[in-house]
């Protein structure tokens, strides 16, 4: 090989060996779609997000719609596409309606990672902060014993196509009807716990509609709020519990004055920081393992079937906890 060729030759070899690189170490550019913006789970999610992303030196952000519409946030998920992010995260309003354009992100080399979606198709890794049947069970059994066992009760979700709040609802409803035979369920659950002035009203309706109803299981964390307002109208602070997983800075008020009888939840913003320390990981090319010790997780033990990680990190919001939950800005 003569001088020229060698030359050109090993010019060839160093633009290969920089795109590899470059191919290697791609730049996170994460953009987490949630479901609905401006409220206070959100918002703290929001934080964890750009706390995380400063210590990792990344780019990250959140966009919330304007209302829990699974077309809005279809929308959102196709400019981050468009705009050329490399990772996305997405916390649905309906898994269904988001499992085409999730696809569309993966087939062109975007991390998809999501949250609060167990069953959720074309992704990289699902992670839950708690198990669906823990979550569900951990809250019947706290409606069980502040109602005495007996009673009707009625169920909000978030939505009829929120696949976690549903997951939550029917572990919560099975475990009623087996432990707690006096417990009576008054309807069909309700889609209304992203919307305080929708769970307010429909609460104030089933009291009157049912004069024996003695708790609401409210999957959301504006259901909470707005029943417990409807209670506190109503007087029935005390007589009709409220249980559910809330933000403790907004619902403070309510859980102090005995309104909102407690309930269970983890950190949202905890949350908001592992969607960007798992993005990091994927678009980096590190594969999730058995054992792996993930910041924010723990030890985790994934599903690989599945593409689930869950853990166990359920905090109790009641009187004695909720002052020391707010101060933390949840």
């Amino acid at each position: 090989m003569n001088f020229r060729k060698l030359t050109i030759a090993l010019a060839g070899l160093a633009v290969a060996s920089v795109s590899a690189a470059g191919a290697m170490a791609a730049d996170t550019k994460l953009g987490v779609v949630v479901k609905i913006g401006g409220i206070p789970w959100f918002n703290a999610m929001e934080a964890g997000i750009d706390e995380r992303a400063k210590e990792l030196g990344v780019e990250a952000f959140m966009i919330g719609p304007t209302s829990a519409d699974p077309a809005l946030q279809v929308r959102a998920i196709e400019d981050l596409i468009a705009r050329g992010v490399t990772a996305i995260g997405v916390v649905p309003n309906d898994s269904e309606a988001l499992e085409p354009v999730l696809a569309k992100a993966r087939s062109k080399g975007i991390k998809v990672i999501t949250h609060e979606s167990p069953e959720q198709k074309n992704i990289d890794w699902n992670f839950e902060l708690t198990s669906a049947k823990e979550f569900g069970e951990a809250h019947a059994e706290l409606l069980a014993k502040k109602s005495g066992g007996t009673g009707e009760y009625a169920v909000f979700v978030g939505s009829l196509t929120v696949p976690l709040h549903n997951a939550w609802a029917d572990a919560a409803i099975a475990y009623l009807k087996k432990n707690y035979p006096g417990m009576n369920l008054v309807a069909e659950r309700y889609g209304v716990a992203e919307s305080v002035d929708d769970s307010r009203k429909t609460a104030l309706d089933l009291m009157s509609a049912h004069p024996n109803l003695s708790g609401f299981l409210a999957f959301g964390s504006q259901g909470p709020i707005g029943a417990g307002r409807a209670i506190q109208e109503r007087r029935k602070a005390g007589k009709i519990h409220v249980l559910g997983p809330l933000s403790p800075g907004q619902g403070m008020k309510l859980v102090k004055a005995g309104v909102i009888s407690g309930g269970f939840m983890w950190n949202p913003k905890e949350a908001g920081k592992i969607f960007v320390t798992l993005a990091d990981m994927l678009v980096q090319g590190k594969e999730v393992t058995a054992g792996m010790d993930i910041p924010g997780l723990g030890t985790v033990n994934p599903d690989f079937k599945t593409r689930n990680i869950a853990v166990n990190q359920l905090i109790t919001i009641n009187k004695d906890t909720v002052d020391k939950l707010a101060a933390m800005g949840l």
